[in-house]
């Protein structure tokens, strides 16, 4: 592969991450299936966990045709694989959130369902539930508009809330009608109601949690402003806070802690390149306050959680730019941080080599940090990995 060409794939697959990270995988696959069908891809996309064992989803392209496949997997608490179920329903596919309930597994994310799909290149979004076993017990797809996808899920007492979008094709095109997704289905995955926000263009919710009866969702509306928005438990609109100064994707984390809700992202600085940034609002979504990661490329945190000793903790990929011999390249590295309650900087760690690494999501566990994500290969490959961190931001693992 020459340089020029792999200078390309670089710059696209930073335009994945910085503006479209939920599909993510989706994006960096169809790159190297243009470019060689004998790469391999494999990546994870978001991870759960009970006291006895994980479970992962993403999706991989290990098939004869090399299409990418949505895939659950399942590890006993020492994170030996009990099981992997790939999604072979349609064409292409893949998973972006899961969740835990009793001993089922709910993953949601997005697939190209028949062959117009595939053709049309048009994905609708997928929620499948599975049993502690990896057999399916319901599955079902979503679409308002022609592109659609579920980006994160939450359990609530009687179903599922769940966050995404569902936008045209052709972003030309206008209408009142799709954008952001915000969802509920019970338990057995019937559909109780879904809303909208935005319109039909570019509007995302990438994440949720509920708290206090109330739904808090985020993501980034048409004009490129970062959005935390409120709803009743019953789906009914109640307010919005605006960030005027995100990138394409807004905030794409949310946790709470104590009185305050943070969320992640990245926004643009006066040099036009991005840095990470977690903002503080209360429980009326007021901005309280906010800290801002400048490091020495494009910075983005992807996703947050709170541990046991009141610390937040960010993971997220920064995009280092390089020279090597005359020709501007990235090298990425993926990215852990860590604050206290009132945003003050703790410490933060880098990983990564001359390969590009990627991190997509991190719970906290027996009083340390599991960060999942995936890196590149000589051979130009992707695989998955599972990074295991001390409290101390020390490295104690790599699987």
């Amino acid at each position: 592969m020459n340089r020029r060409k792999l200078k390309n794939l670089k710059m696209i697959a930073f335009i994945c991450i910085i503006v479209l990270f939920m599909e993510i995988c989706y994006f960096t696959y169809q790159l190297f299936i243009n470019s060689s069908t004998d790469v391999y891809f494999e990546g994870v996309n978001a991870l759960s966990s009970t006291d006895s064992y994980y479970v992962a989803v993403g999706s991989n392209n290990d098939n004869s045709n090399h299409y990418e496949k949505a895939k659950i997997s399942k590890y006993d608490k020492k994170r030996q694989k009990t099981f992997e179920k790939l999604y072979n329903v349609g064409y292409n596919s893949a998973f972006f959130g899961v969740v835990i309930d009793e001993d089922d597994l709910i993953a949601v994310g997005s697939y190209e369902k028949d062959e117009d799909d595939h053709n049309d290149s048009i994905r609708r979004a997928l929620i499948v539930k599975y049993d502690k076993d990896g057999n399916i017990i319901f599955e079902n797809d979503f679409q308002i508009l022609d592109n659609s996808k579920f980006t994160s899920i939450v359990k609530v007492d009687d179903g599922y809330l769940v966050s995404g979008q569902s936008i045209y094709k052709n972003t030309k095109v206008g209408s009142k009608n799709g954008g952001a997704i915000l969802v509920k289905y019970d338990r057995k995955g019937d559909l109780l109601w879904s809303k909208t926000y935005g319109s039909s263009k570019c509007s995302i919710f990438n994440d949720l949690i509920v708290l206090n009866d109330r739904i808090y969702v985020v993501g980034v509306n048409d004009y490129n402003v970062g959005v935390l928005v409120q709803y009743d438990l019953d789906g009914n609109y109640l307010n919005s806070s605006e960030y005027q100064k995100t990138d394409s994707l807004g905030f794409s984390g949310i946790v709470s802690f104590n009185d305050s809700i943070y969320v992640s992202g990245s926004i643009d600085n006066d040099s036009h390149n991005h840095d990470a940034i977690i903002a503080q609002y209360d429980f009326d979504g007021n901005f309280i306050s906010q800290v801002v990661y400048v490091g020495d490329g494009n910075e983005r945190f992807h996703k947050l959680v709170v541990d046991d000793h009141d610390s937040i903790v960010a993971i997220g990929t920064i995009a280092i730019p390089k020279k090597e011999n005359g020709i501007s390249e990235y090298n990425y590295d993926g990215i852990v941080a860590k604050y206290d309650k009132n945003l003050k900087y703790v410490d933060s760690v880098s990983y990564g080599d001359d390969r590009d690494d990627y991190f997509t999501d991190i719970i906290y566990k027996n009083d340390g940090y599991l960060v999942v994500g995936y890196s590149s290969y000589e051979d130009g490959s992707y695989m998955s990995k599972f990074i295991r961190y001390s409290r101390a931001l020390k490295v104690l693992s790599v699987e």
